[in-house]
């Protein structure tokens, strides 16, 4: 390989725009270009970054200059266009969630396997500095046994938006579910609720809330909301809180403010772009380049699953669900 890594994209949406600006900020990459199923979309990332517009998902994938491919479309397309990457040859980074079901994953994983490629599920917020550092504390025992763990986010989104999103469960409580895997371990069981407040029109869950209980019986709460922003003293706009026996420690994204509107939130909140320069960096430098095994697998993306569809069964059957 090259010591720049060719990085295309297949999927053109919101989140490639956070993905190209890292993509230009890493010296050991180069971006090739882009493939969208929609003309407009492509044209407009191809303007910021440059590259090839390419044909079709094929072309993209049969370039020899692409050394890794984005797969950042819509969910339902993930599993189709991370397999076709994969049998190309290429590496491939999936943006959560990595599947539709537990089975997509899976088959990702076999096909991974067997190409002998890296498939990397884009569970961006573990590659941030701080909640690489909350593992460390816990870890070392240094807030003794866990206790609890809390991971809330509430930020009001304009029902335009929330209409190209899944539901807040699988849009923002699969990040919830990966962060618990790697800060709390292995989660046994959990119960589940939603509901519809903000929106008129649309039928997607704009809250939800989980508890889950975990291998060493401490507990774990979930809570995501984009029906309304948390302004209060200590803010719950992103925040994650591990207590132990000894002590605690916390992420919040109100650590990293920019007084500027962004597109659904009242403030610019820095952390979540960082995550996403962090990920994409530690993927192409250490996991492409070197070889080195990333901070999170398609197992723990598998496990993630597990737990969105617990979720919806439990929301279903109104009961405590096992996550198997």
């Amino acid at each position: 390989m090259s010591k720049q890594v060719g990085v295309a994209f297949i999927g053109a949406g919101d989140i490639s725009y956070l993905h190209g600006m890292a993509i230009k900020n890493i010296t050991s990459a180069r971006f090739c270009g882009i493939w969208n199923i929609t003309q407009e979309l492509a044209n407009e990332k191809h303007a910021l970054f440059g590259g090839k517009i390419y044909p079709s998902a094929e072309a993209l994938c049969e370039d020899p200059d692409v050394n890794v491919v984005y797969i950042l479309t819509s969910l339902e397309a993930h599993h189709q266009y991370a397999t076709m990457a994969l049998e190309a040859g290429k590496h491939v980074f999936v943006e959560k969630p990595v599947g539709s079901t537990v089975d997509e994953i899976e088959s990702l994983r076999e096909t991974a396997i067997r190409s002998g490629k890296l498939c990397v599920p884009g569970h961006n917020y573990i590659y941030d500095d701080s909640i690489i550092r909350a593992r460390d504390i816990i870890e070392r025992g240094d807030i003794g046994d866990i206790v609890s763990i809390y991971i809330m986010y509430n930020i009001q989104h304009p029902e335009d938006v929330a209409a190209r999103c899944e539901g807040v469960i699988r849009q923002i409580l699969t990040h919830h579910s990966y962060i618990l895997i790697y800060l709390g371990g292995q989660p046994k069981e959990l119960s589940a609720m939603k509901s519809v407040i903000h929106y008129e029109e649309l039928t997607k869950e704009d809250l939800a809330m989980c508890n889950i209980k975990m291998d060493n019986d401490s507990i774990a709460h979930f809570c995501a909301s984009f029906a309304a922003d948390d302004q209060a003293g200590d803010p719950w706009t992103m925040m994650v809180k591990v207590i132990g026996t000894h002590g605690a420690t916390r992420y919040s994204y109100r650590d990293w403010v920019d007084n500027r509107k962004a597109q659904v939130h009242s403030q610019t909140y820095l952390a979540y772009p960082y995550s996403i320069e962090q990920i994409d960096r530690y993927f192409i430098e250490r996991c492409v380049l070197k070889n080195e095994p990333a901070l999170s697998t398609l197992d723990d993306a598998i496990t993630a699953q597990k737990m969105i569809e617990a979720m919806e069964a439990s929301i279903e059957e109104g009961k405590i669900t096992a996550i198997r």
